[in-house]
């Protein structure tokens, strides 16, 4: 199946099954490693990406469904150069320990961002609800309040 989208503002065209998981299709046919691979079932968040500005978690998301849609990874994020707020606000808070689950985390945050820009810890609480081995939650959630400032001070 020909399926065509565009990842982190670059048109692309692939000739796969249209239920290869995106995941894959994004790590090994497109070679962009940052989406990592944590559960396979959508329960961990580590796979997280954006679809039409939308957390998705892609090791479920039939690359099928992609069709015609733009979809952004962690590394699409920044622009320019410059770190995307929740990736300098993860970077000042210090957050990762292993690192493994943060671009999923991070993908997640700025999703949530674009439709809460104030959250409260309870809107953190009921939005990220991706899984952290290491357990850094806390300095997560400094890091998305941060985050969340460092965004609307660029309005």
């Amino acid at each position: 199946m020909k399926i065509s989208f565009s990842i982190n503002g670059k048109s692309q065209v692939l000739e796969l099954d249209g239920n290869t998981p995106l995941l894959w299709a994004i790590r090994d046919v497109l070679d962009l490693k940052g989406t990592k691979f944590g559960c396979g079932k959508a329960a961990c968040g580590a796979c997280t990406i954006h679809v039409d500005g939308k957390a998705v978690r892609s090791c479920s998301f039939p690359v099928k469904m992609a069709d015609g849609k733009e979809i952004t990874t962690i590394e699409g994020l920044s622009k320019d150069g410059d770190l995307h707020p929740v990736q300098q606000a993860w970077k000042d808070e210090i957050v990762p320990q292993c690192g493994y689950c943060q671009p999923g985390f991070i993908m997640a945050t700025a999703a949530m961002l674009n439709e809460i820009p104030n959250p409260t810890d309870e809107d953190i609480d009921q939005n990220i609800i991706n899984i952290c081995r290491c357990g850094t939650y806390y300095r997560m959630r400094k890091a998305i309040h941060k985050a969340a400032k460092l965004q609307n001070l660029q309005k």
